[in-house]
């Protein structure tokens, strides 16, 4: 059940019609040849470089539409599907800098963090989908990619997803898939990379490379799917109500692209429309108004009977202070309740832009609280324990009953990060601040012995298909 509801029935109904009316009107600019051809072996009618959408061509593609995502993994019993699954943790990726867990100051990002990222995010149960979390400023101007995807596959066993800047990279990305799996056949019959794309440059413009990595991925029918970030007040009119139409329409001209290549092919809906800090023009990640879209969104998503999913529960602050909290915290609330099915958040501070340690291990445990909010009251007749209470009778303490001792776990969610008790126990702990034990308890999981995702053997025939490739492994002492 949802808790959140933003739009009726008749609206959701509305946003669609409306959305079908941009994509006739104002249409798509598309700067990919290929991509042209494409709409236009499909049905759309192209002005120049500009594609316009008939209703019957976007209606037949929302009959095509698959009602199931899975992210799977090197470790089979790791896969996951949305929304069977959900809602599902993934971590925020991409953020070219980190908070160095040593010094606490901001530094460029290295393989060798992406690294101990991955080991972390391999150890905290609230995370299901390792999106690569940084880049890597060590990466070989050849190897960027690889410097990326080689530590991340190596040292987490979850599905991980993530991009790469152009072609080239992205077989490079494959070749190394190809080599884990055993074969090209092995993977492509078990594809363990999730590729994720911006190809739509808001407002309803498609780029010439992401939009390349898309068709070609499609054709090998490999997991892909985009996201879409209409800003309101910015690359969408100041409307909550026009930035998520605007959204709308550009994930439904993508959707065309790609099941016109593979019909039937798996997708998320994961439209991020958000809102711009109007005193100053900044992007604001942590904004309560982006929550309220991705509820309006997730609508949609359920309009369609397709996952939903996005960038929600990130924050602008940037340390690990109230700001981080209550954006992170609220934000996701609000979403999971309104029915998402997949967030990305995890780690980053600074509006995307760091990564931090402590952040993940909080982020974790935020996660797990909202999916136990999600599952909310399991009604069953044996959990009114009627009987119990009646044995107990007028003022029975039941902190000591058998049945408190074999259910305690089961019921309730005991937090490793947040302190709960007197003050005095916690000034006789030296009076640590969340920060502070999430800083602990990422340098105990990276004080864990890691046991890398495939074998000896692998690991040298993927360094010896790209020379040089000697990004650090995983590095406790980095804590």
């Amino acid at each position: 059940m949802n808790v959140n509801q933003y739009l009726t029935p008749e609206q959701t109904q509305r946003i669609h019609e409306e959305s079908i009316n941009i994509l006739q009107k104002t249409g798509i600019l598309v700067r990919n040849q290929k991509a042209l051809d494409i709409f236009s072996k499909r049905g759309c009618q192209l002005d120049g470089d500009v594609v316009k959408f008939p209703t019957k061509v976007i209606e037949e593609t929302v009959k095509q539409f698959s009602p199931t995502f899975t992210f799977r993994a090197q470790d089979p019993s790791k896969d996951i599907t949305i929304p069977d699954e959900g809602p599902i943790m993934v971590t925020g990726s991409s953020a070219p800098n980190i908070i160095d867990p040593k010094t606490g100051t901001e530094r460029a990002a290295t393989s060798k963090d992406i690294g101990n990222i991955a080991h972390l995010i391999n150890h905290l149960d609230g995370f299901d989908v390792f999106s690569i979390s940084t880049l890597a400023d060590d990466a070989k101007d050849d190897q960027f990619s690889m410097y990326r995807f080689y530590p991340a596959l190596k040292n987490c066993a979850k599905p991980v997803r993530s991009n790469t800047p152009t072609i080239s990279d992205l077989e490079k990305v494959l070749k190394m898939a190809e080599i884990i799996a055993g074969s090209k056949a092995a993977y492509q019959e078990r594809p363990f990379i999730t590729h994720h794309y911006c190809p739509m440059i808001s407002p309803l413009s498609m780029d010439f490379e992401s939009t390349e990595a898309v068709i070609y991925l499609m054709e090998k029918k490999l997991p892909t799917y985009c996201t879409f970030v209409p800003t309101a007040g910015m690359t969408s009119p100041l409307s909550l109500l026009s930035g998520l139409t605007v959204g709308n329409a550009e994930f439904l001209a993508l959707a065309v692209l790609a099941h016109a290549i593979n019909p039937g092919t798996s997708l998320i809906y994961a439209v991020l429309s958000t809102m711009a800090d109007m005193r100053t023009g900044d992007y604001a990640t942590g904004a309560i108004e982006t929550s309220i879209l991705q509820v309006a969104h997730s609508q949609m998503a359920q309009f369609y009977n397709i996952p939903s999913g996005g960038y929600i529960g990130l924050t602008d602050s940037h340390c690990n202070d109230a700001q981080s909290g209550y954006e992170t915290g609220l934000n996701l609330a609000n979403a999971v309740n309104g029915g998402i099915d997949m967030m990305n958040a995890g780690g980053l501070l600074s509006s995307l832009m760091v990564f931090d340690f402590a952040k993940a291990v909080i982020d974790n445990e935020i996660a797990l609280m909202v999916k136990k909010m999600k599952k909310g009251i399991n009604f069953k007749e044996e959990d009114f324990l009627i009987d119990l209470v009646a044995e107990g009778g007028h003022g029975a303490q039941f902190m000591g009953h058998p049945h408190t001792f074999k259910n305690a776990r089961k019921v309730s969610f005991f937090p490793k990060i947040a302190v709960r008790g007197l003050r005095s126990n916690w000034e006789k702990k030296n009076s640590t601040t969340a920060y502070d034990r999430a800083m602990r308890e990422a340098a105990q999981i990276l004080s864990k012995p890691c046991q890398p995702s495939f074998s000896d053997e692998t690991d040298q025939n993927i360094k010896d298909a790209f020379p040089g490739l000697i990004p650090e492994n995983i590095d406790p002492t980095s804590f």
